[in-house]
């Protein structure tokens, strides 16, 4: 849970923040910070968006939340995983999936060492549109 990492950082855990970092860690999806400022002034409307944006970058510096641009425009926030996984975005919906692929780990190591590289971190993203929408 965001609330507990950031207490073990030893970040000072304002009402606000803790608002906030509860609603990302109830996040079933990948919130915009536009999108956490809603739900989180749901919960306590005296908090800003300047809040929220203040907050997030907190949290990212921190390293207990990830910030992904996912080129919609918009930055949006997970929790930093426990294990890795890479993202498939639907480019008409926005929608993201989450998934985890062994061999998709084991060819980029591989790539790397073919050029070179001893690999130590990456990101994937892949974009594509539902299948169905090519039987039309």
């Amino acid at each position: 849970m965001i609330e507990e990492r950031c207490i073990e950082k030893g970040l000072r855990m304002t009402e606000q923040r803790r608002v906030i970092a509860r609603v990302l860690s109830e996040a079933a999806d990948h919130p915009d910070a536009e999108e956490l400022h809603r739900r989180a002034a749901a919960i306590d409307p005296n908090i800003s968006l300047a809040t929220v944006y203040r907050t997030v970058k907190l949290f990212e510096d921190s390293g207990i939340i990830e910030r992904h641009d996912f080129r919609d425009g918009r930055s949006r926030y997970e929790e930093s995983p426990d294990e890795h996984h890479d993202h498939l975005i639907d480019a008409k919906s926005g929608r993201v999936v989450e998934f985890q692929s062994d061999e998709i780990e084991k060819l980029q190591i591989e790539i790397a060492r073919k050029l070179g590289y001893r690999l130590i971190d990456h990101r994937l993203e892949l974009y594509g549109v539902p299948l169905e929408d090519e039987k039309k």
